[in-house]
């Protein structure tokens, strides 16, 4: 599997598919296989490229600072490491974050912007709930840690599935590169000192700001206050899933993407 240097740590990339380069950045905990669900959608029209951020999957993990700038510009190294001049992103919750950096950063690179299930900055709630999950992975074993997540992470209708949540916790137990505490801590650090709410004009590409209205990690009042902020965004409210909806509601969230990025062309 591809990785590269980057900023001083080892970068893990995967490519797919072919035509407009999709460069898709995971959230918090997330490494680049929690993508898979919309991957045959997306390659189908896309050349996808997925990257697993400092501190998660197959990429460093090291016990220092890490900042959303930062993994902004790992992403940009990457970008530039694989040819790619111009991309759409797009960023689900601590993704969205890097993705607004990596767009004020490097306008010049970014067709357009999709926000999935992400703010500009959170609220003294919000960054007390990303504080203790950061905290958690170094006094929980990984099965204890996921039950405190779950909720927070998908929908009722996810709970009333048959199997769903069963099948979740083995993939979780199973997976071959599981996070590390350090990780999910400095990963939980960077989301909580990452602002740019006074920055959103300087967003010019085309932007789509993606929540569901059973988002009870992000509600919907972030989604809007991104959607105010970045001149001509489009905001779209989905009624299935919660703040995880690309687990919990892939098809939806891909058909969102694709419509807009149909827009783009």
């Amino acid at each position: 599997m591809p990785k590269l240097q980057a900023n001083g740590i080892e970068l893990f990339y995967d490519i797919q598919g072919t035509g407009e380069p999709l460069l898709l950045i995971p959230g918090f905990a997330c490494d680049s296989a929690h993508w898979d669900l919309l991957i045959p959608s997306l390659v189908a029209q896309y050349q996808v490229i997925r990257i697993d951020n400092r501190g998660i999957g197959q990429s460093s993990a090291p016990d220092s600072p890490y900042s959303i700038k930062q993994m902004a510009e790992d992403a940009a190294v990457l970008l530039e490491h694989v040819g790619v001049d111009n991309v759409h992103v797009a960023g689900h919750s601590m993704g969205g974050q890097i993705a607004q950096e990596l767009v004020l950063a490097h306008p010049e690179k970014v067709n357009s912007l999709m926000l999935l299930a992400t703010f500009a900055s959170c609220d003294r709630r919000l960054c007390s709930i990303i504080e203790t999950l950061g905290d958690l992975p170094r006094i929980l074993d990984p099965e204890a840690y996921f039950y405190v997540v779950l909720p927070w992470a998908v929908s009722e209708d996810f709970y009333s599935t048959p199997g769903a949540i069963e099948e979740a916790l083995k993939f979780q137990l199973e997976y071959p590169f599981p996070p590390t505490p350090q990780g999910l801590y400095h990963q939980s650090r960077a989301i909580i000192n990452s602002d740019t709410l006074d920055r959103l004009p300087r967003i010019s590409c085309p932007t789509l700001v993606l929540v569901s209205q059973q988002d009870i990690l992000t509600p919907i009042k972030f989604s809007e206050q991104l959607a105010q902020g970045i001149p001509n965004a489009e905001l779209v409210i989905l009624e299935r899933g919660g703040h995880d909806f690309l687990i919990d509601a892939p098809d939806a969230v891909a058909s969102a993407m694709l419509k807009f990025l149909a827009k783009t062309r």
